[in-house]
């Protein structure tokens, strides 16, 4: 499946780093697909309808066997339907803005057309809020209110929290930041949190956590078997004020 890369990209450019969606209806917030061009379809044919926004939260290349049609699908939903497909930018689409490997994808890809798709998927925004829910790829950025997350540049300190950001679930504020990755501590989470006003935060990015951490004000989701786990959405419908009130099912 081909991608017409001018046309999408005139709808990426419509969108800021923050998409706060007018009338949503129900969300269905998905993890990392890298390649699992099989789940991705099982979102769509399971999940996508009148009522529903599908929410993707990054990670749409490699390690899986099928990126470049997998991000092609996406994206070519996204195209027909640009405000109930939201495309949220991970760390696996900021080659533009970070080298580093694996990267079975990029590296597969001739000079001309790596550089389409780097720049392409660099223009796609970094987060998402409604309702109560924050959502980003890994992270959160440090700053005084959401709506700064539309002054970030691409490459920068706080692009790097929200695309590579782990955060762990010990005292602390930043723990570190190896291999590229900032270690983000519960002072840092709680501290994002109020001052963003927001309840919950859905992410993906970091196989290796619970689903549910910070007394579930954070959670985690995969929708990939290129790690082997379980693939699951998150489903909010109306007003969320904990992980309560978000529905986790497998797909």
């Amino acid at each position: 499946m081909d991608i017409n890369f001018e046309e999408i990209g005139e709808i990426l450019k419509e969108e800021e780093n923050l998409v706060k969606p007018d009338n949503p209806g129900r969300i269905v917030f998905v993890g990392d697909t890298h390649g699992d061009l099989q789940a991705s379809r099982r979102v769509f044919s399971n999940y996508f309808d009148d009522r529903t926004t599908l929410v993707f939260l990054g990670d749409y290349v490699d390690r899986g066997p099928k990126s470049e049609e997998n991000v092609n699908f996406l994206l070519n939903h996204k195209l027909k339907d640009p405000d109930r497909v939201v495309l949220l930018q991970g760390n696996h689409e900021g080659m533009k803005f970070k080298d580093f490997g694996p990267v079975d994808f990029w590296n597969s890809l001739r000079p001309e057309k790596r550089k389409l798709y780097s720049n392409l998927l660099s223009q796609l925004p970094l987060a998402l809020t409604w309702n109560g829910i924050i959502a980003t790829h890994g992270g959160l950025p440090d700053l005084r209110e959401e709506d700064e997350i539309n002054e970030i540049d691409g490459g920068g300190p706080n692009w790097g929290k929200i695309t590579w950001g782990d955060l762990n679930e010990v005292e602390g504020y930043i723990l570190g930041g190896g291999f590229g990755r900032p270690q983000l501590g519960s002072d840092y989470f709680d501290q994002a949190m109020e001052s963003f006003e927001k309840n919950v935060l859905v992410r993906s990015h970091q196989p290796n956590v619970p689903t549910f951490m910070f007394d579930k004000r954070c959670i985690t989701i995969f929708t990939s078997s290129a790690y082997g786990a379980t693939r699951r959405v998150a489903i909010a419908e109306g007003k969320v004020d904990s992980g309560d009130d978000l529905s986790i099912e497998e797909i």
